[in-house]
């Protein structure tokens, strides 16, 4: 019987290989650590909300759409936002907009910043001075743009994923790239149709490979997350990683919500058993760290923000 965990420095367990393997204190700790700590998933609504919306007027935004994207950099947020008008074959071009509380915001005058391609629900990630962002294109292709001043963007083109046998993937709609970037590997989640997602990485950013040809986050089993799937976000959290994603419980996608699922991998998610953490048909949640703790912004179909419940 171990009488003191405490003092405690290696503990043989088990694997299912059936060979066995030591495992350190910070091991023992990481394992110990709860899976969904409450700053991540309790969140209550701003009274306030929406924060940011289409303007409801004849504008190129008169309505915005899926996921926008925010960073937060020197005590500034920095929105990158799809705009469009309503009716059919309208282009959506890329807007941007500047806080000093994340919650009043304003249009940059030169909106919008980019329309030369299609551009919508963008992950944005800065890297050695330079900004990636990684968006869909028109039918829902995948494409990334660059920028160094967060306005001025430069298209780098279509990303040309593989699978495991380095083949290009099958013809057809790849969207909602997520990115993570750690140890000079860029980690892409996409999903096709919304049916499932997938993980491809790169050290090049000129070809992704599949780390495997199964999806890593798939639909169901449970109702909310029954018809559709798509991740927003990967944060690294306490040691876990976390992934914010949207679904849907209907056949004809009417409704959307935001779930969080957890990883020690990136590969292997557990679901939290409370999701969906904001229903009412808000979704392309992501998180933004204010200083001192995490909101949770919802970007479709207008920007909610959700403050973390007090312990």
């Amino acid at each position: 019987m171990i009488r003191n965990a405490g003092l405690l420095v290696l503990l043989v367990v088990c694997i299912l290989s059936g060979g066995w393997v030591l495992l350190d204190k910070s091991s023992l700790a990481s394992i110990a650590k709860p899976e969904f700590p409450t700053e991540l998933v309790s969140f209550t609504p701003y009274a306030a909300n929406p924060v940011f919306a289409g303007t409801g007027t004849d504008t190129w935004d008169q309505k915005i759409r899926e996921r926008g994207y925010i960073l937060r950099e020197n005590g500034q947020y920095h929105l990158w936002y799809t705009g469009y008008r309503e009716g059919k074959e309208q282009t959506r071009s890329l807007g941007y907009a500047t806080s000093t509380d994340g919650l009043t915001w304003t249009r940059f005058k030169g909106n919008p910043i980019h329309q030369s391609t299609w551009v919508e629900d963008m992950s944005v990630v800065k890297s050695d001075g330079t900004y990636y962002m990684f968006a869909e294109g028109k039918d829902d292709i995948a494409h990334l743009l660059t920028s160094t001043d967060r306005i001025t963007w430069q298209e780098q083109g279509p990303l040309d994923i593989r699978y495991t046998n380095h083949q290009p993937i099958s013809k057809g709609a790849f969207g909602t790239p997520t990115i993570w970037k750690e140890n000079d590997v860029w980690y892409l989640f996409y999903e096709r149709k919304d049916q499932a997602v997938w993980l491809a990485t790169s050290r090049d950013l000129k070809v992704w490979t599949n780390v495997q040809d199964e999806p890593v986050l798939a639909k169901g089993p449970t109702e909310y997350d029954l018809y559709a799937i798509a991740m927003n976000q990967v944060i690294r959290y306490k040691g876990a990683y976390y992934a914010y994603y949207h679904a849907s419980a209907y056949a004809d996608w009417h409704e959307w919500s935001t779930n969080v699922a957890v990883s020690n991998d990136l590969i292997h998610w557990t679901k939290y058993a409370g999701n969906p953490i904001i229903k009412g048909n808000k979704s392309s949640g992501i998180l933004v760290n204010d200083g001192s703790q995490y909101r949770l912004y919802t970007m479709h179909p207008a920007v909610n923000v959700f403050l973390p419940v007090r312990k």
